[in-house]
C-alpha cells in the first residue's frame, strides 16, 4: 500500500516537472518581441481578408466577428498540433526524449507543462488577434455573460489538449510519419470546425461534414463561443456543448493516457524510442 508521504512526493514531483516544461515554453516563446508582433499580426492579415470579403458581399457585422473568433481559436489548434502534439518527435530527434522516459514523473505531466505554457502563450497571441479584430476592423462583440465565455474556453482547451495528449502518444514513436499527419491533419480541421465562416452558414455544408466536424472538440468549443460572445446567449441555451466538450474530456484524457502507457511500453520493447545513430 502506497503511504501518504510518497504520494505526496510523487505529486510535487509531477507538479514540478510540468512547472519547468511550462517555464521552459513561456520564456522560449516570448523572448523575441519581434516573433511575437508577427505571430499576432501575420494571421490577422488573412483574418482580415475574409471580413473584408464578408463586408464586401453584404454580410452583416457579425460574419467578421465569427471570422475573428475562429481565428482566435485556430492559434489554439495550431498550438495543439505542432507544439504539443508532435512535440515527441523533435525531442526524439533531438536526444531529449530518452530524458523523459529516465525522469522518474509520469509522462502525462511533462506534456501538461507543454500545453499550460502553450496555452498561456496563445493566449496573448489570441488576444492580439481579437484585439486588432474589435479596433482595426471594427467587429462588434455583446458578452453579456463573462462566467460562461470562460467555462466554455476552459473545456475547450482542455478537451484539445486531451486530444493533443494522445496524439502525442502517437507521434511519440512513427517518426516522419507523424510530420506527414500533423501536415494532414491542419487544413481538414481549418475547414470541417467552421473556422472561416460563420455558424450560421453551416445548413449550406453537407450533413456528412458537419457530421465530422461535430467529432472535432474545437468545433463543439467554436460554435457555442460565439453564440455566448456574438449573440449574447446565455449558459442556459449551450448546455448541450457544454455536456458534449466534458463528455470529450471523459473519453480522450483516460484513452491518452492509456495509449502513452501504451506507445512507450512498446516502444521500449521494439526499441524505437531512440534514434541508432545517436
Amino acid at each position: 500500500m502506497i503511504s501518504g508521504p510518497t504520494i505526496r512526493k510523487d505529486l510535487s514531483n509531477n507538479l514540478r516537472a510540468a512547472y519547468a516544461r511550462m517555464w521552459v515554453r513561456l520564456r522560449g516563446s516570448n523572448r523575441d518581441p519581434i516573433a511575437l508582433a508577427s505571430e499576432i499580426g501575420l494571421p490577422i492579415l488573412t483574418i482580415g481578408a475574409y471580413v473584408i470579403l464578408y463586408h464586401a458581399i453584404g454580410l452583416p457585422a457579425s460574419a467578421g466577428a465569427a471570422v475573428i473568433v475562429g481565428g482566435a481559436m485556430i492559434a489554439f489548434w495550431t498550438n495543439v498540433l505542432w507544439n504539443m502534439s508532435s512535440q515527441w518527435f523533435w525531442e526524439r530527434e533531438q536526444g531529449n526524449l530518452e530524458m523523459y522516459m529516465v525522469a522518474p514523473v509520469s509522462r502525462m505531466s511533462i506534456l501538461l507543462g507543454m500545453a499550460l505554457g502553450g496555452s498561456l502563450n496563445t493566449a496573448i497571441r489570441a488576444l492580439g488577434i481579437v484585439l486588432l479584430g474589435i479596433f482595426v476592423f471594427q467587429v462588434p462583440f455583446q458578452v453579456r455573460d463573462p462566467f460562461s465565455v470562460g467555462l466554455v474556453f476552459f473545456l475547450t482547451l482542455a478537451a484539445l489538449y486531451s486530444l493533443g495528449m494522445l496524439f502525442a502518444s502517437l507521434f511519440m514513436l512513427y517518426g516522419r510519419e507523424a510530420w506527414n499527419t500533423a501536415n494532414l491533419l491542419q487544413e481538414p480541421v481549418y475547414f470541417l470546425s467552421g473556422a472561416y465562416f460563420p455558424a450560421i452558414y453551416a445548413p449550406i455544408v453537407p450533413f456528412g461534414l458537419q457530421v465530422a466536424g461535430s467529432l472535432i472538440p474545437m468545433t463543439i468549443g467554436l460554435d457555442a463561443i460565439r453564440r455566448l460572445v456574438i449573440n449574447g446567449a446565455s449558459i442556459t441555451s449551450i448546455w448541450p456543448e457544454v455536456l458534449a466538450l466534458i463528455a470529450c474530456i471523459l473519453i480522450l484524457f483516460p484513452l491518452a493516457r492509456h495509449s502513452l502507457n501504451y506507445m512507450e511500453s512498446l516502444g521500449k520493447k521494439e526499441g524505437r524510442l531512440t534514434l541508432r545513430w545517436q
